[in-house]
């Protein structure tokens, strides 16, 4: 019985969303990212969307009106009248489940062509792209399974059905029992859902990866992405520190002979060509508070050195102690290398002293120092402590606008950036960032002419005339929150960074309560829902995982950034109403 499962697992999420994420996680055993077995919850229950290279569908059809009990990303519970609905996957490749007899289930083609009825299992066979689907039943019991031939599909399939499906859900359900319990029914539903959306987008060696590896997204990006991975970790340390040091490692493995480190990167071994904003140290330093693996310390030190040795180096054309981001020529991604791609401070596509490039790189420099302090290496500590310093200085001097009272780019000429945006606080990192600058920040943060709207922190002020819910020209990206909310705690301000964190909670926890997600970003107004907003122009009907129209969905850093914030505030949060807002 679903009731069975729920037991001692707190507060499950059990809210059906179109595009949330089902997926074998790489936490539970292997993984086979090339298959494209991933599958998303369709838009009307019940149904999934697998993403096959030919994408299939399973649809299910329930007498009466269900009721969702489970929505974890590996299984799928629905009560009713009937009997219990439950799916979960066994392995990457099969999904074990239970319906009742009267419950109809069925394969398809998402263009429609149903699978062939081979002596009871019914096959969808993909001749191009060299896979197969079956689906097996036999009275409640049932299978789906991805095969590389129809035979290793059937096969596969026939062995589901003798699995137990309620054994199966309770060992992937199993994480859950031990996670810490809070106060608050809404808040651990919160934490499991976010919990959920880290596992389902953690992945096993596979390819050239030789150990556990994080994704921001199983579809539509599914490979491994340099500040993504970083803010995967700082969750991850909380429950499973040895996969957070190998998801980093990940990343280091991919260093390039000159030290660059590129900004994605996948399980076949091919890189981009552009890196990202280096916080590589920031994790691997968390990481080893975690962990307190100073063999791993050890290995990372100096390719991290050699990493930032190339920023300072390559990012650096006007030799000013400032780093620059690379800009292109697409006007919906100037600057992917960022990772705030279509930005309005890249729309002249002219180069500029970066205030985050800089201010992160000096941040790094100062993990760095840590690192080798723990390390012994006192002399090496000292050259980095002092880089980290000057670069910080550099910040301080050259990229604050005392007439906008914030930090912004600068151009080659000198020229202050008009542009406020979120990467001006940025400097709330460093410890050596001036009082009075601090509270300047602090004003902009609560000022709802600029930042603080009803859902902060927006990516670029709202009284700038780019304003929209476009991506990083307005909308709210957690993992930015969680580098702001970090800095404040740092500068001894923690009812600011309380107050940041529970708006943002209170909003995404009315969000998902609507539609079963966690967004990549969000309007700053809360005027426009998740599912309207740009994404790199307007968006597009129907939606489209693949099409990456709108804000993606069960997004990695958006779950860290929960995590990281309930288990540090939860006790001290308010309750949340009905509608999802605080108290």
């Amino acid at each position: 019985m679903l009731s069975d499962l729920l037991a001692d697992c707190g507060q499950l999420p059990d809210v059906w969303g179109e595009g949330a994420l089902f997926a074998f996680s790489g936490l539970d055993g292997s993984t086979n990212t090339d298959s494209g077995w991933v599958g998303t919850f369709g838009r009307e229950p019940y149904g999934l969307l697998f993403h096959t290279p030919t994408r299939r569908y399973l649809d299910f059809a329930l007498p009466g009106q269900g009721r969702p009990r489970i929505c974890t990303g590996d299984v799928l519970g629905v009560s009713s009248a009937a009997g219990d609905l439950l799916l979960a996957y066994s392995a990457w490749h099969t999904l074990v489940g239970v319906a009742p007899v009267s419950a109809s289930t069925a394969l398809r083609i998402e263009s429609g062509a149903a699978a062939v009825d081979q002596q009871g299992v019914w096959l969808s066979a993909d001749d191009e792209h060299g896979d197969a689907v079956a689906l097996a039943r036999t009275g409640t019991r049932l299978a789906l399974s991805w095969g590389s031939t129809p035979e290793e599909a059937r096969q596969r399939a026939e062995q589901g059905l003798r699995e137990d499906a309620f054994q199966v859900a309770a060992q992937r359900l199993a994480p859950y029992r031990g996670l810490p319990r809070l106060a608050s029914a809404r808040w651990q539903r919160l934490l499991n859902k976010a919990v959920s959306v880290l596992r389902v987008n953690t992945l096993a060696a596979e390819g050239t990866v030789g150990q556990a590896w994080t994704t921001p997204d199983r579809v539509p990006h599914r490979d491994r992405w340099l500040w993504d991975t970083v803010f995967h970790s700082f969750a991850l340390n909380a429950f499973w520190p040895r996969t957070s040091w190998e998801s980093i490692k990940s990343v280091l493995d991919a260093q390039w002979p000159d030290g660059m480190i590129p900004h994605q990167m996948s399980v076949s071994g091919w890189t981009s060509a552009i890196t990202q904003p280096p916080v590589l140290a920031w994790g691997v330093w968390e990481n080893y508070c975690a962990l307190g693996d100073r063999e791993a310390l050890a290995w990372a030190l100096p390719r991290l050195e050699r990493y930032l040795e190339w920023d300072l180096t390559k990012r650096d054309r006007n030799g000013n102690g400032l780093l620059e981001w690379r800009i292109d020529g697409d006007v919906r991604c100037r600057s992917g290398e960022s990772g705030m791609d279509n930005s309005p401070r890249f729309d002249a596509a002219a180069l500029l002293d970066a205030v985050e490039f800089s201010a992160f790189a000096a941040h790094d420099m100062l993990c760095l120092a840590r690192a080798a302090e723990a390390l012994g290496d006192a002399d090496r500590a000292a050259l980095w402590r002092a880089r980290g310093r000057a670069m910080s200085e550099r910040v301080h001097s050259d990229l604050w606008d005392p007439q906008a009272n914030f930090y912004v780019d600068r151009d080659m000429q000198g020229v202050l950036s008009a542009v406020r945006a979120v990467s001006g606080f940025m400097p709330l990192l460093l410890d050596d960032t001036p009082a009075e600058r601090v509270r300047a920040l602090v004003a902009a943060l609560h000022d709802p002419a600029q930042f603080g709207t009803a859902f902060p922190v927006g990516s670029v002020a709202a009284d700038d005339p780019e304003f929209s819910t476009d991506m990083w020209r307005g909308g709210t990206f957690l993992n930015m929150n969680f580098c702001i909310a970090a800095g404040l705690e740092q500068h001894s301000l923690p009812g600011d960074a309380r107050r940041l964190v529970e708006l943002s909670l209170a909003q995404m926890e009315r969000y998902y309560v609507r539609y079963g997600v966690l967004f990549e970003f969000y309007d700053a107004k809360h005027e426009v829902p998740p599912v309207a907003c740009d994404r790199k122009g307007p968006r597009q009907e129907p939606y489209d995982i693949r099409r990456k129209t709108d804000s993606i969905r069960d997004y990695g850093w958006t779950a860290a950034s929960v995590v990281c914030w309930l288990l540090r505030y939860a006790e001290r949060a308010p309750d949340l109403t009905a509608n999802g807002t605080a108290r």
